[in-house]
């Protein structure tokens, strides 16, 4: 087990951890007990009960939370003629074609999240081995395979989050900053919550929900009633 620090110890101690509150509450002692000297992340995380190796059973999505995550994010777009005109008019950080595709294969990845145009997914298909592992992949599930570039591009600026379960049926979601709040963390993790509790595969056997806990980027995990998760 890696050791921990002073202010991680300390933030241990504050609260009972072994306790389940409800997500206001729990939401109420991370930000209490973030002691980092810059703004943490604050992330949720759902375990579910479903078995990823069937594919009746994958959860996959994109969500746009109300007051985004905090994070400005740099959006690439592979797009050609209009289309890239459109891109660049919504805000795109990066537009391309193939010279992009070129850029991405010499190792450059100067971007969050990529989208493209569904015309250019055969030249993007290239980059399968690159971006795949990295979760950078264009994907029509996550709405970033798209001719409607525009939207696309609007949506990730102002914190449109993609989910998927692992292989161990685990979501994670970042869903602020402990800077925002409490009202505003409240909202994302709703939004965010709603959405894994309605993704529930036909498939899946016995309690949906296992666990959830939310944490901020140095703080320990606060469990959240599975059962009253909104």
């Amino acid at each position: 087990m890696p050791k921990r620090g002073k202010k991680y110890l300390d933030a241990l101690k504050a609260f009972d951890n072994q306790a389940v509150f409800e997500p206001a509450e729990a939401i109420g002692v991370v930000k209490t007990n973030a002691k980092a000297k810059f703004d943490e992340t604050v992330e949720v995380a759902f375990k579910l009960g479903i078995d990823t190796r069937h594919a009746d059973q994958q959860i996959r999505g994109a969500v746009v939370l109300p007051h985004g995550t905090g994070k400005t994010l740099s959006v690439l777009v592979f797009a050609k003629g209009d289309k890239a005109k459109e891109a660049e008019a919504a805000g795109a950080d990066f537009v391309g074609a193939e010279e992009m595709v070129e850029k991405i294969q010499q190792g450059w990845f100067g971007f969050d999240v990529a989208v493209a145009t569904p015309d250019m997914m055969g030249t993007v298909g290239k980059l399968g081995k690159l971006l795949g592992p990295k979760g950078l992949m264009p994907n029509p599930k996550t709405g970033t395979v798209s001719f409607d570039v525009e939207r696309a591009v609007k949506e990730i600026k102002a914190g449109k989050v993609e989910y998927r379960a692992d292989k161990a049926g685990i979501i994670h979601v970042p869903i602020g900053k402990v800077s925002f709040d409490q009202d505003k963390l409240m909202d994302n993790y709703k939004t965010i919550a709603e959405v894994v509790t309605k993704a529930k595969p036909a498939a899946a056997k016995g309690q949906y929900v296992r666990s959830v806990t939310v944490s901020s980027t140095m703080g320990p995990g606060v469990k959240i009633n599975p059962l009253k998760i909104v």
